[in-house]
């Protein structure tokens, strides 16, 4: 599939769901990856650290005939070579991992996603020509510990207008608090606990994907 359709169905996504089993409350990952697909996701990351190479490949593998049977997008954090391997749509690089520009001469029609923390990270990534750039954490998180802790939501309004990429937000994102990234405009929502540590991941991901499709239809931008 070349980059161009890839984006155009990653435009088309709401939640983004990442899953790493070590957050999926004891249960195996394929499983809360099975509800969450049932529930509408259709943009899944698949991030395991800790794995060795095999079990990662087999783990990746997995997700990517679940997501294809699905109609998902799948992502494969910081791993390029995995990603490729297994026939997933897209890669996700943070600030250690390989470079956007060498992702992007390697797999020339993946999405290549780019961590941010900060504008001047977002447009370094933006430069590199990344299909979408990630700003986060929006709010403190036990997921992933950056130096720069929580941002904020406002920091939005910051960087958002200075992108003409698509972007994500992600980090401490639950119900109760969508609606402060969804009205300065967030599209594609990003989540790791909040559906895969719930008691009902079904639930849980169908409530999320609904509020994110209704805010969506609340800030809307004015025709014509």
């Amino acid at each position: 599939m070349q980059h161009t359709e890839r984006m155009r169905r990653f435009l088309e996504t709401d939640l983004y769901l990442v899953i790493t089993e070590e957050h999926c409350a004891g249960r195996p990952a394929g499983d809360v990856l099975a509800a969450a697909l049932d529930a509408g996701v259709r943009l899944v990351q698949l991030r395991e650290k800790h794995l060795d190479d095999r079990r990662l490949f087999a783990r990746a593998q997995a997700f990517r005939r679940a997501t294809s049977d699905a109609g998902a997008l799948m992502i494969v954090d910081d791993r390029i070579d995995v990603a490729m391997a297994c026939d997933a749509d897209g890669v996700h690089l943070g600030r250690r991992d390989l470079p956007v520009v060498a992702a992007r001469d390697m797999a020339p029609d993946m999405i290549i996603g780019a961590s941010s923390h900060s504008l001047a990270e977002a447009l370094e990534a933006q430069r590199a020509e990344a299909s979408y750039v990630n700003i986060g954490p929006v709010f403190p998180t036990k997921t992933k510990a950056v130096p720069t802790g929580a941002l904020g939501p406002g920091a939005l309004d910051e960087i958002a207008p200075a992108l003409s990429i698509p972007w994500t937000v992600m980090g401490g994102i639950r119900l109760e608090n969508v609606g402060e990234v969804l009205g300065r405009g967030a599209r594609h929502v990003a989540v790791v606990t909040a559906v895969t540590a719930a008691a009902d991941v079904r639930r849980a991901a169908a409530e999320l994907v609904r509020s994110i499709r209704t805010g969506r239809l609340e800030t809307r931008p004015p025709s014509g």
